[in-house]
């Protein structure tokens, strides 16, 4: 900032000085508000502090002055007639700042008596005025000349400071809630020999770890779900024989990251049938149009998503659109897919508003699936959300409930997630296990085209319901073990082989892989003390099995499950498909911070991935490992 001067010879002397220090800063005229408000600055003996002077708003205003002296500043309040000076805070005003003398002043009337008023841009809308360009530099000298030409003949000029930005709005509040429980622990064999679990194909986690990365954070350890981060990706997995549902893939090989144990990795291969087999659909959307929606790669992206499917649906094959945001309405009854017009009319209508009564469009939907439905034809609802259910959900166990028993009706619900900020995926995760259904996180067009359209058909016909693996180990082989990942799909023991219990559901050509690390008795990688009572025994012809791999579902519709057992030997060989399983699943721990992991680190999970990326048709894993360049970059 620089007093006025009061001399043609000062001025001289000091012109280039000033050009020095203001930079390309930008240069505004008292007299002349079209640039924006003024900032002045007060010294208070520490650090300057900027205070943005109010703005005149009426036309005929008296030309804003400033006034030198100490807890003086200038205040916008003085224009209006009868207007109070406000209290500033006790500070000593910069003298080369703030200071004018009674002649400058004088001068600075009579040049705006001369002449005419301005309407004053501050009057203008505030889209209008962050619409206005940015002054360009070369601008600056033209300012200077005008103010030089403005000026009284005594010389005088004035200089303000340029205004200081707006301040970037306040991030909203975070209130997404994720579905996860505490890493699977060390697990002693000669104590729980048995490890059972439901299987799960759900990729929600991996698009959420995604996100969050390529927005530059990192994800926090309850977004991640390691076994849906190595489901993500496809492996090229044997295909079942004949009219088998399932095959089964094993492999063993050294644990990356701990040499004194091993990776035994499960992968189950589903049966792929003819497309042109398969029955017809009756598929109903089910949106949310809350108020919550209404950010780009929400509502917009829902719309542009679900437009993607549509190419995938058989003429047969039925659409229904039903929405909720305040109250549920039928925005389009069913129609055949054939009609794409009155489909995609339909979606372009949808707007965001309101809040977000979710258990009333959950009822609405379900009703008119029911009178979609047909012997031999399959209904879905495929919900599309946030996950912010915030009206008349007063008991989510009552809805996860209404959901488990509208399944029995052979009607399955999967989920969508959009968004971040509010993204409930507790909710979604819950929704869709009690609907049989898959839940997916879409942040991209990219991966709405992999759910919605490479996957479409493993997402909505399945060939298998209540799908459970069981793995007993052998005490004389497996001294410990830990499996990595599914802890919210974890049953007990006595569920596997109660049909009346619940589990994942596998769709057409859908794959399932699993890993555990395992160690040997032994071994010094053992993190626990052998009992003292304990006796590690194996039955007689199964001594050198690691373990016992028990598959167990039912075919849809039926009750009664079907059981197939393979031995692991702990001859299967690996193959680059398993070791970069092994990759994804040292990447979900390094997000988690585990403990398991010793000194192995980004650098040894990126050359894994990458020294086994083996065919990427989509791309899939070669972005994979930039996601863990960048993960890398960011925990730095």
């Amino acid at each position: 900032m620089f007093q006025y001067l009061t001399s043609r010879p000062a001025l001289a002397a000091t012109t280039s000085v000033a050009a020095l220090l203001i930079g390309v800063a930008v240069v505004l005229p008292v007299a002349d508000l079209r640039l924006g408000q003024p900032t002045v600055v007060v010294e208070t003996g520490e650090a300057p502090v900027a205070q943005k002077a109010e703005p005149v708003v009426s036309p005929d205003a008296v030309p804003m002055t400033a006034t030198g002296g100490k807890g003086a500043a200038p205040n916008a309040d003085l224009a209006r007639p009868g207007a109070e000076p406000a209290a500033l805070p006790e500070a000593k005003v910069g003298a080369d700042a703030l200071a004018r003398t009674a002649e400058s002043d004088m001068a600075a009337s009579s040049a705006a008596v001369a002449e005419p008023a301005r309407e004053p841009i501050i009057d203008a809308p505030q889209a209008e005025l962050e619409a206005l360009p940015a002054a360009p530099v070369e601008a600056l000298a033209d300012t200077e000349m005008r103010l030089r030409a403005e000026a009284p003949l005594d010389g005088t000029l004035g200089y303000v400071t340029a205004p200081a930005p707006d301040a970037m709005p306040a991030p909203v509040e975070n209130t997404e809630a994720y579905a996860n429980e505490t890493p699977n622990p060390v697990k002693v064999t000669a104590e729980e020999p048995v490890s059972t679990f439901s299987i799960d194909v759900d990729t929600a986690s991996y698009a959420v770890v995604r996100s969050s990365l390529t927005g530059g954070y990192l994800p926090t350890p309850d977004q991640v779900r390691i076994e849906e981060m190595v489901n993500y990706f496809p492996y090229a997995y044997a295909a079942p024989e004949g009219d088998q549902a399932f095959a089964s893939t094993i492999s063993v090989m050294p644990t990356p990251w701990n040499p004194g144990t091993r990776l035994v990795t499960i992968g189950i291969q589903g049966a792929l049938p003819e497309v042109a087999a398969r029955p017809p659909l009756n598929l109903v959307f089910l949106i949310d149009t809350s108020g919550s929606m209404e950010d780009a790669n929400k509502l917009p992206l829902l719309k542009q998503s679900l437009s993607l499917m549509l190419a995938e649906l058989r003429p047969e094959d039925q659409v229904s659109i039903v929405t909720y945001a305040g109250s549920a309405g039928l925005v389009l009854p069913p129609v055949k897919a054939a009609d794409r017009a009155a489909i995609l009319a339909a979606l372009d209508d949808l707007a965001a508003g309101g809040s977000t009564a979710g258990a009333e469009g959950l009822e609405l939907a379900y009703q008119v699936a029911e009178g979609m439905k047909a012997d031999g034809e399959v209904s879905r609802i495929l919900l599309a959300t946030d996950g912010d259910f915030n009206v008349g959900v007063s008991d989510p166990d009552g809805l996860e409930a209404y959901v488990a028993k509208q399944r029995e009706t052979g009607t399955y619900l999967s989920v969508l997630g959009f968004g971040r900020g509010n993204l409930d995926d507790a909710v979604m995760q819950s929704l869709a296990q009690n609907g049989n259904g898959t839940a997916a996180y879409i942040d991209t067009l990219s991966e709405a085209r992999k759910v919605l359209v490479d996957q479409l058909t493993g997402a909505l016909f399945p060939i298998a319901d209540d799908v459970k693996i069981q793995v007993e180990w052998n005490p004389s082989q497996v001294a410990e073990y830990r499996l990595i990942g599914y802890e919210t799909r974890a049953l007990r023991r006595e569920d596997f082989n109660n049909d009346a219990v619940d589990a994942g559901e596998i769709g057409a050509g859908t794959q399932v892989t699993a890993i555990y690390e395992v160690t040997a008795p032994g071994s010094e990688a053992l993190l626990n003390d052998p009992l003292r009572y304990g006796a590690a025994t194996a039955t007689e012809g199964a001594a050198g099995e690691l373990g016992f791999l028990r598959l167990r579902w039912k075919a849809p519709g039926e009750d009664a499950s079907t059981l197939v057992e393979t031995p692991i030997t702990g001859a299967e060989g690996a193959s680059a498909e398993t070791r970069f399983a092994a990759a994804i699943a040292g990447f979900g721990q390094l997000l988690q911070g585990s403990v398991y992991l010793g000194d192995w680190g980004w650098d040894q999970a990126i050359e894994l991935a990458v020294a086994n990326r083996g065919e990427d048709a989509f791309g899939y894993r070669i972005e994979a490992v930039n996601l863990m360049r960048l993960a890398q970059s960011l925990s730095q």
